[in-house]
């Protein structure tokens, strides 16, 4: 057991930034909509950024506008030790998916600030960029640059609905921050852990406060493209038709029998369906649709996902189709020894904890390819997420944020 002294966070400070920051993209349903690089986001960051500067903390934003909040070390030589999340929410999402790791992580920032406590590392917060996918496709698309497991050039072209470029929104949060540094891609971290939301009840049913994340499922994304004809309802018999959306409905509920398990362990989802041209009197000449497959076994997942293009093309009928697979990932797992570090420090101070797996994805996996990485979760009320009902007790996150400060100061010093 480590002689360094832990000190105790400031817990209604930390809720206090909660209530802070859910006021900005506000709902009237009681959530947040702060989509990634809107005036929303980028207020986000600029609060954050006073915060920093009242602790003499340095801001550095990297080429896909990912925001690292530094508190230095006793040597400049080595790479940081650090934690974070995101900022940006799903369209009318929660105040806690995201904003709560960036916010445990920064609290333990200060509190070990104000112990006066030296760490040979420097410690950082970092603000992952566009990590729900929500107005540019893909998700942890920041992430996934910093990794090099997307290129700058191809992130930076992603356009959202408007056809506005996040190249473009990353410029503006730049000159949002005119005294922010410049940090390199691919920079070496020391290591990084992230707390979230569970999304989940196991912790809820158990009454455990930390859920300590052994790993997270692989997941394929496909864009689906269904190409058909317009054409005028009245006058146009079915045997003339070329109805995409017909097609496109054929091509779904057949991919539902297939991806069906009994232990509902398969996660098949389509979460964006558009219907073109939108008309309520002309036949739909063109659907695109997207399908979202997860799964925690890579050969299941690499055997089901191989036959999402064979089943959407026995299915097209007259319609032609286009398929693109815009990104995979397998199944990963995190160290066993960052996951026993979790666990020692919750019993520390008599957090009660488990082992959990992922089902959602997040920005340590990425992290990992770079760094020792882990996470842990807390409660949130009825697993309820990307949703303004969603919610996590003060007690939980502070118990977090805990966590995290202890876990921090272990790793740098």
């Amino acid at each position: 057991m480590s002689n360094t002294p832990y000190p105790e966070i400031n817990s209604k400070r930390l809720w206090q930034r909660h209530l802070d920051m859910a006021r900005i993209g506000a709902t009237d349903g009681g959530g947040v909509h702060r989509l990634a690089l809107t005036e929303e986001d980028i207020e986000a960051h600029l609060l954050l950024v006073r915060w920093a500067e009242a602790h003499d903390f340095t801001t550095d934003l990297d080429a896909i506008g990912i925001m690292f909040i530094r508190r230095a070390g006793k040597d400049v030589s080595l790479p940081p030790v650090a934690s974070g999340s995101h900022t940006d929410t799903q369209p009318f999402g929660g105040r806690f998916d995201g904003i709560t790791g960036v916010l445990v992580a920064f609290e333990a920032l200060e509190t070990i600030q104000e112990a006066g406590i030296e760490t040979r590392h420097p410690l950082e917060t970092i603000i992952w960029n566009n990590e729900e996918g929500s107005r540019f496709i893909p998700a942890c698309m920041g992430s996934a640059v910093y990794a090099g497991v997307e290129t700058l050039k191809a992130a930076r072209a992603r356009e959202d609905k408007d056809g506005v470029t996040m190249g473009a929104c990353v410029d503006t949060l730049k000159k949002a921050l005119p005294r922010a540094g410049v940090r390199e891609l691919g920079a070496p971290i020391a290591s990084f852990i992230e707390t979230h939301i569970e999304q989940g009840i196991k912790l809820e049913t158990s009454g455990n406060t930390i859920g300590v994340v052994t790993g997270m499922q692989g997941y394929r994304r496909f864009e689906i493209q269904v190409i058909g004809e317009d054409a005028h309802s009245g006058t146009t018999p079915r045997a003339r038709r070329k109805d995409a959306f017909v097609a496109a409905t054929d091509m779904t509920h057949a991919l539902r029998e297939i991806l069906w398990d009994d232990k509902d362990e398969m996660r098949y989802t389509i979460g964006r369906f558009d219907v073109l041209p939108g008309g309520i009197s002309v036949v739909p000449g063109q659907v695109n649709f997207y399908i979202d497959l997860r799964y925690h076994d890579k050969d299941t997942l690499d055997d089901l996902g191989d036959r999402i293009p064979v089943v959407c093309k026995a299915h097209a009928g007259p319609c032609q189709i286009k398929i693109a697979e815009f990104i995979t990932q397998d199944p990963m797992n995190f160290p066993e020894n960052i996951i026993t570090s979790f666990e020692e420090v919750a019993d520390r101070h008599g957090f009660g904890h488990e082992r959990l797996y992922s089902y959602a994805g997040h920005d340590a996996r990425h992290a990992a390819r770079l760094c020792p990485a882990g996470m842990i979760f807390i409660p949130c009320w009825k697993g309820i997420s990307h949703n303004e009902a969603e919610r996590a007790e003060p007690g939980d996150i502070a118990a977090a944020a805990q966590v995290i400060s202890d876990m921090l100061i272990d790793q740098a010093k």
